[in-house]
């Protein structure tokens, strides 16, 4: 089955009058890098949520592999929230204990290599960084595991531009080939070079979903410019 993750006419409305996502349909295929892009407010952590099961849809019906989302579905998506969720008090070395006992997918020696690039100390703990490190060792976490979809909800947003360069290495790294990756963020320029295809989203809407390459030839500009015009930013 290539298709890998199908939406289906997916809105959600939180109750004020204003539906956060409207009737998006979108099948992302395997083995590609996807970047979900748009204004704040576009709807596009909503979506994340609904996507890894922290939020039910409104209206509509998501199916990972062909199933609902779910226990199965968690187990094979690898998501990075966009806020530092790990507990302060917590040392580097036993949240990775944890991530080993959870996830059956989970690397031990992939994640130690990456803090030892990073050097980052795993006896640290997590209070004792800064917010640029937590978001490293988050990133670390996700791409330790061998999930069919990495979901990452600005992976970058937080980090210096001389680290962004290696973390995006990680990224292509350390995802198999039958696995897609889906990146919201606001950093369209840092990551484009990295990107199969995008995603526009407005006022919770879908505005585009193609290549990025043909993108560019098509527009005869980079998926930032046109991005930039499209929303007139």
């Amino acid at each position: 089955m290539n298709d890998l993750l199908v939406l289906s006419n997916v809105s959600k409305n939180y109750g004020y009058g204003k539906l956060a996502v409207n009737n998006v349909s979108i099948t992302l295929p395997r083995g590609k890098i996807i970047g979900l892009l748009g204004p704040n407010g576009s709807g596009k952590t909503t979506m994340i949520k609904m996507i890894n099961g922290l939020l039910q849809p409104t209206e509509g019906e998501i199916r990972f592999l062909g199933e609902k989302i779910g226990p199965e579905s968690k187990a094979r998506i690898s998501y990075l929230p966009d806020r530092t969720y790990l507990s302060p008090s917590d040392t580097i070395s036993s949240i990775l204990d944890y991530f080993e006992d959870f996830y059956e997918d989970f690397s031990r020696e992939r994640a130690v290599k990456m803090l030892e690039d990073l050097q980052i100390d795993p006896r640290a703990k997590m209070k004792t960084l800064s917010k640029g490190t937590k978001e490293k060792v988050q990133l670390i976490l996700v791409m330790s595991r061998e999930a069919d979809l990495y979901v990452l909800d600005e992976p970058i947003a937080g980090v210096d531009p001389a680290a962004r360069d290696y973390i995006l290495r990680t990224i292509l790294n350390n995802y198999h080939q039958n696995a897609s990756i889906l990146i919201s963020t606001h950093l369209i320029s840092d990551i484009e070079q990295v990107l199969d295809e995008v995603i526009f989203m407005r006022d919770g809407r879908l505005i585009l979903y193609g290549s990025a390459p043909q993108i560019r030839e098509q527009q005869g500009k980079s998926v930032d410019a046109y991005f930039r015009e499209v929303f007139a930013c």
